[in-house]
């Protein structure tokens, strides 16, 4: 791996890094139960302020590019992550949301002619396996409609990373400025969700408006805009193994400032988890290269922004005193992977 290679991976990797501070963040800084608002708040503010410091709206079939990339990566990624986190059992969401590269494998050979290989396979099994021994949970009876949200959440994401990746980016326009786009759209369909689901939103005090900054400032306009400029730099594949680091700083800050034990199994998780992630990136192509048989976009360069992740990206969710500890690592534990 070249320096240039491995500066654009250490920089990407920053962003599944800083979700997984969500977790701490939402249950420490913010009001409980909100998961929905808590999404619309890091995504619109942020998207909104990226808009304005850019100063560029999308043009022509940009539009609902932007539109299709902004649900697919947070508007339908968020709330059906929320859905699978309340609906399975401890770890369970996390379990099923870490097979994303594994989606991410199978589209992007279907959309990209990314070949996946037996390696890439048994990495992204490898990676499910340790993301499972580091968050899941005892078991519990599963729901039809938690196993399908969560399939859905990992599948919404991994395909906005695929799609970021084929439609590329328009003249001009840089990781920047289309995070923008995708921050405003996604925050724009879930704040109707939040709404009717949650009703008005909720009286803030000052611990909570600096929480709802950090989320939007750090843990979503810069760490989404490190994200999509690595998927514009990386092969799909290569950026969605970075997705367990969310999970696993999530687990470190636990125990660090949470004082959550880690037992020996999970350290075992942490490991593989780990090790699947540097595998994933062994061999991959290097940056804005046709190695990995990426199609560039019709309409501008190959390098492309796009996926989250959440992950947690949404990692956004807040959960009462009884169930804090279970549901909350369902939901950081979910990733993008990405």
């Amino acid at each position: 791996m070249n320096r240039n290679r491995l500066a654009t991976v250490a920089l990407t990797a920053l962003a599944p890094v800083s979700w997984g501070s969500t977790y701490f963040v939402t249950t420490q800084f913010l009001p409980a139960d909100r998961p929905l608002f808590t999404g619309m708040m890091r995504a619109l503010p942020a998207g909104l302020a990226l808009l304005a410091l850019t100063r560029r709206l999308p043009r022509g079939d940009w539009w609902w590019k932007a539109v299709v990339l902004g649900a697919l990566n947070i508007g339908a990624f968020f709330p059906l992550l929320f859905l699978s986190a309340y609906r399975l059992p401890g770890g369970m969401a996390a379990v099923i949301g870490s097979v994303g590269p594994l989606w991410v494998a199978g589209l992007a050979a279907l959309f990209l002619g990314e070949r996946p290989t037996l390696r890439t396979l048994l990495t992204g099994i490898a990676a499910a396996l340790g993301v499972s021994l580091v968050v899941l949970k005892a078991a519990g009876s599963f729901d039809a409609i938690g196993v399908i949200a969560a399939l859905g959440s990992s599948a919404s994401m991994s395909a906005g990373t695929v799609f970021t990746k084929r439609w590329g980016r328009p003249e001009g326009a840089g990781p920047l400025v289309l995070t923008g786009w995708q921050l405003t759209a996604g925050g724009l369909l879930i704040a109707p969700v939040a709404l009717f689901v949650e009703g008005a939103p909720p009286a803030l005090d000052g611990r909570n408006i600096a929480g709802y900054v950090y989320l939007a400032l750090v843990n979503t306009a810069v760490a989404y805009w490190l994200w999509f400029r690595g998927i514009g730099r990386m092969t799909a594949t290569s950026v969605t193994f970075l997705g367990p680091l969310s999970p696993l700083t999530a687990a470190v800050i636990g125990w660090a400032a949470l004082g959550q034990a880690l037992a020996p199994v999970q350290l075992l998780g942490m490991a593989i988890a780990f090790g699947a992630t540097l595998a994933g990136q062994i061999g991959a192509g290097p940056s804005g290269t046709r190695s990995s048989g990426t199609r560039s976009s019709a309409t501008g360069p190959s390098s492309a922004t796009g996926s989250a992740r959440s992950v947690e990206d949404l990692k956004t969710f807040s959960s009462t005193e009884g169930n804090a500890a279970e549901l909350s690592m369902d939901v950081i534990g979910v990733v993008v992977q990405r």
